[in-house]
C-alpha cells in the first residue's frame, strides 16, 4: 500500500500533513510533479519528476498505482481512473471519491466546463482554509486506520 500525490497543484499544507502521516504510520509516500519538489529526508518519502505536458503526471500515477493505493488529487478525471484501477482517491479538502460518487463529480465537472467555455464566469474554488485542512487530515486518518499495516 502506498500514497501517491498529484503534487503540481497540491497545497503545501496538505503535503505537510501527508509527510507527518507517512512518518507516523510507515506508509510510503510519493509525490509526482513536472517540477522539482522538496521533500523531507525520509526513506518513506520520495518524488518523481515527469516531463511537462497535459496529464503527464496523472498518467504516471495511474501507470504505477496498484489496487488499494491512495491518490491525493483534486483532478476528478484522474480520480475516476484511480477508482477504475482499484485505488482510492482523496481530494485536498477531505472528500473521498468513490465508485458511488465519482460519476456525479465527473458530470458536474463537465457541466462547469461547458458553462466556462460558453463565457459564463463560474469563479474558482475558495482558498484552502483551516476547516479544509482539518477535514483532509481527518479523512486521511480514517483511511489510514482502515488500511495501514
Amino acid at each position: 500500500m502506498k500514497i501517491w500525490v498529484d503534487a503540481d497543484a497540491c497545497p503545501g499544507a496538505v503535503k505537510e500533513i501527508l509527510f507527518r502521516a507517512s512518518k507516523r504510520t510507515g506508509v510510503p509516500l510519493t509525490l509526482v510533479a513536472n517540477q522539482p519538489l522538496r521533500t523531507p529526508p525520509s526513506k518513506l518519502i520520495d518524488s518523481i519528476r515527469v516531463g511537462s505536458g497535459f496529464d503527464v503526471a496523472d498518467n504516471e500515477i495511474v501507470r504505477r498505482l496498484e489496487a488499494g493505493d491512495l491518490v491525493i488529487t483534486a483532478d476528478i478525471p484522474l480520480a475516476a481512473e484511480v477508482i477504475e484501477k482499484g485505488g482510492e482517491a482523496l481530494n485536498p479538502r477531505g472528500e473521498l471519491y468513490t465508485r458511488d460518487n465519482i460519476h456525479e463529480r465527473l458530470s458536474m465537472r463537465d457541466f462547469m466546463d461547458t458553462l466556462r467555455s460558453s463565457g459564463v464566469e463560474t469563479g474558482g474554488p475558495a482558498a484552502l482554509g483551516p476547516r479544509d485542512r482539518q477535514a483532509f487530515g481527518n479523512a486521511l486518518d480514517r483511511w489510514l486506520a482502515r488500511n495501514a499495516p
